[in-house]
């Protein structure tokens, strides 16, 4: 059993209940052990006039009927006398029957004397069997002799059993009297044995001897028996043995004794007048002793109750008082424990938590009022009452250095992260004005590319203004179409070439959320790209839900276990608070917060036949009608010239990063009609021009030397090629340089391919291919194209 995970309060009560009940089992026992003899004592008036009077009636009458028995059967005719002693008997059995049948001597009556009462009646249920052996004389004068006398002695037994009192002094005076009456009854069998004798004219053989014996017995019993009697008692007793009659039949006895062994030497007559008078005198003393010692035992008893009654109510207030102290002290330390235990749950489940929110929120706290002392005594408990006050103001001290602490980091981060967005921006406007001047294609490539690293370090400085819990610098005012929204997530992904835009159905997002879907896109397509394996690809689909719109991405990686799901899926759930050592875990905090600032949630399952599908569930009230591309009139004609459409295709193949130069953003109107849809409200923090420049309207040509073409979906295309200031001029020569046949094949047969898929891109509003890049089929999911600057910028 182990009680040291018990509750304070069942520990205290075993401790109060133990010793209470072992002392309330003792008083118990020590009343039970007072209160069985005093009722024993009480008891013996019962046993007396419901047992001792009926059985000695019994016992007298029973010796009369062996008397006459024996002469009867030492005769030969039957005599009179005999029948009416019957009767007689028969009259105190029962009354002795009716007696022992009562209630409450039965209650009074141990086992064992109700043992003896039992085989008392069941001798006497004998009697009338005995009797008919008798009167067909099929027992001789000893059969019935010791008939009657296994009766008698039935009768002793039961006397015996009453005589056992509490009392050593009542107990011993009770034997007394019991001895005597056995002393009594082998006088009686004497008296039989002789009077068969004397009646037959001489002993059978054996009867003088057994005579011999119970006369010795008899004298033997009755000295005993004077010996335990008061001194009163024995003193009446003496005076009933120098008596007459008692002198007469001791000189017979002796005589008897000393005389032939074949006839008696006594006379009859002389013999039964001696008889009866000493059997009648001894009688009247014992009964006369047996109340005597049924009234001194009334006394007794009531002494032994009284000592009873105040032992007994002494111990139950010493029980009820120790009961009311264990209880009381009890309840005072499961209070006061109690007490502390509650403050302790307090400042562990709500009041510390509190804090920590209110000073995250900038609140003010008091650690005073805080955590207030503990008032609980100048003891043990009032001792750690007073620690644990001591551990609260160390504890909500603590949670203020923290949140300062984590203020203070929050601020460092910010800090850092809006010097690196200056930077990037400034970096990002170098690139603009480097790639404007660049001549070798190649060059230019490797422009675009570190174009597209930079895009992806702004995307890293973003995260760390999450993590100080401010929010990005980027912002749009109108809303943005969702395949734009999908494309500007893409640019910001190192393996962009891996990533396939299969289906997304038609709509637009509010300008005030674009960013941050676009930044929480681009940390789950890196997390799809960065888990699957090299050669796979990243699918990217969109559609139209009950609840808003859903964006799923989709990876062929290795797949996560059914716990790391149910964690990643409680992180997103909810905006948690930075934890620094989970740094492993950046992509899915930076999620989390950025769902949870629009209410958009973010869901992880499992993909068939392996990998992950990553669901982002944009509420509906963030989701309008897809905004017609820049570049459209309202009826959704095509606006632009076929050259520029022809000069997009030739951009497909580059890794694009356009971006305005920041004099030309600042000479156009920001609410202008020439602004495109997506355009930011303003800049990235810092101010150096770091958002997507206008797109120029469908009927303005672009300024010269610009390496700006419009588009009919509104995502404008830098031009792979030399500004028109930069490029030298070939010299005219007369001779034109000669070249291969197949060459020149190629080249037309690029230049017809071309302007085929320009005229259809014109014709769907769609951007053509490529003229080297293989035709698609219809059905086929459109690989993700190399980052636009609109794209990149969203």
């Amino acid at each position: 059993m182990k009680t040291r995970d018990w509750p304070i309060r069942s520990k205290l009560t075993a401790l109060v209940v133990v010793p209470v009940t072992a002392l309330l089992a003792l008083w118990i026992f020590a009343t039970t052990l007072t209160f069985g003899p005093a009722l024993d004592l009480l008891a013996a008036r019962t046993f007396l006039y419901d047992l001792g009077r009926p059985g000695e009636a019994v016992v007298a009458e029973l010796q009369r009927e062996r008397r006459l028995t024996v002469v009867q059967l030492a005769g030969t005719e039957p005599l009179p006398a005999l029948a009416e002693q019957r009767q007689r008997t028969d009259r105190a059995i029962d009354e002795l029957r009716r007696r022992v049948a009562g209630e409450e001597l039965r209650d009074a009556a141990g086992e064992a004397l109700e043992a003896s009462v039992d085989r008392l009646v069941t001798g006497l249920d004998a009697l009338p069997a005995g009797r008919d052996f008798i009167d067909q004389r099929k027992l001789d004068r000893a059969g019935a002799l010791g008939l009657y006398t296994g009766v008698i002695s039935s009768a002793f037994q039961a006397f015996s059993g009453m005589a056992a009192l509490p009392e050593v002094d009542l107990n011993r005076q009770a034997r007394a009297l019991t001895d005597l009456g056995r002393s009594r009854e082998l006088l009686g069998q004497a008296d039989a044995l002789l009077a068969g004798a004397l009646t037959a004219g001489r002993f059978a053989e054996g009867e003088h001897l057994q005579l011999v014996q119970i006369i010795g017995n008899q004298r033997f019993l009755a000295e005993n028996a004077v010996a335990d009697l008061p001194a009163a008692d024995r003193t009446t007793y003496q005076r009933l043995t120098e008596g007459e009659a008692f002198a007469r039949l001791r000189t017979m006895q002796d005589s008897l004794v000393v005389a032939d062994r074949s006839t008696p030497s006594v006379d009859p007559a002389a013999w039964q007048t001696s008889y009866d008078a000493v059997q009648q005198e001894l009688r009247e003393f014992e009964l006369a002793a047996a109340d005597g010692l049924a009234d001194r035992s009334v006394p007794t008893a009531v002494r032994v109750l009284v000592r009873l009654a105040a032992a007994g109510v002494l111990g139950l207030v010493a029980v009820v008082v120790s009961v009311l102290v264990a209880v009381r002290v009890g309840r005072s330390l499961a209070r006061r424990l109690s007490g502390v235990r509650s403050a302790a749950l307090e400042l562990a489940e709500n009041r510390l938590p509190d804090v920590v929110a209110r000073l995250r929120r900038g609140e003010h706290v008091d650690v005073a009022r805080e955590a207030p002392p503990l008032e609980s005594g100048d003891d043990e408990i009032g001792q750690v009452a007073r620690a644990f006050t001591e551990v609260q103001r160390t504890a909500v001290q603590s949670a203020v250095d923290e949140v300062t602490l984590r203020r203070g980091l929050n601020e460092v981060f910010l800090n850092i992260a809006r010097r690196s967005q200056g930077l990037v921006h400034r970096q990002l406007a170098l690139l603009d004005r480097m790639e404007r001047g660049a001549e070798d294609p190649d060059e230019l490539a490797e422009l675009f590319q570190v174009d597209h690293l930079a895009t992806r370090l702004r995307r890293h400085a973003e995260d760390l203004v999450i993590l100080a819990g401010a929010a990005p610098g980027r912002g749009w005012r109108n809303p943005v179409a969702m395949v734009d929204l999908v494309r500007g997530a893409i640019s910001e992904v190192e393996a962009y070439d891996r990533v396939d835009i299969t289906a997304v159905q038609p709509a637009g997002l509010l300008g005030r959320a674009v960013g941050d879907v676009i930044h929480l896109l681009a940390e789950l397509i890196e997390n799809a790209t960065a888990f699957s394996p090299p050669a796979t690809r990243v699918t990217v689909a969109g559609q139209r839900v009950a609840n808003g719109y859903a964006l799923e991405i989709t990876d062929q990686g290795l797949g996560m276990s059914d716990a790391a799901f149910e964690d990643a899926n409680r992180r997103l759930s909810r905006s948690p608070e930075f934890d620094p050592a989970e740094s492993a875990r950046l992509g899915l905090f930076v999620v989390a917060r950025l769902a949870a600032r629009h209410a958009v949630r973010v869901s992880l399952r499992r993909s068939e036949p392996g990998g992950v599908i990553a669901v982002v569930l944009v509420p509906s009230d963030l989701v309008t009608d897809e905004p017609p591309p820049a570049g459209l009139d309202p009826a959704g004609r095509a606006a632009a010239r076929p050259d520029r459409r022809l000069a997009r295709g030739a951009r497909r193949s580059t890794v694009p990063r356009p971006r305005a130069a920041a004099n030309r953003r600042a000479a156009t109107d920001p609410a202008g009609p020439g602004r495109s849809a997506g355009a930011p409200v303003s800049g990235e923090p810092g101010g150096n021009g770091a958002g997507p420049r206008p797109t120029p309207a469908a009927d303005e040509e672009p300024p010269a030397g610009s390496d700006i073409v419009g588009e009919i979906d509104g995502l404008p295309r830098r031009v792979r090629r030399r500004a028109p200031s930069a490029r030298p001029r070939p010299a005219v020569t007369d001779q034109p340089t000669p070249r291969a046949p197949e060459e020149v094949r190629r080249v037309m047969s690029a230049l017809q391919a071309g302007t085929t898929r320009g005229r259809q891109a014109a014709g769907v509003a769609r951007p053509a291919p490529s003229p080297d890049e293989p035709p698609r089929t219809p059905d086929a999911p459109a690989a993700a194209e190399p980052p636009t600057e609109t794209e990149r910028d969203a």
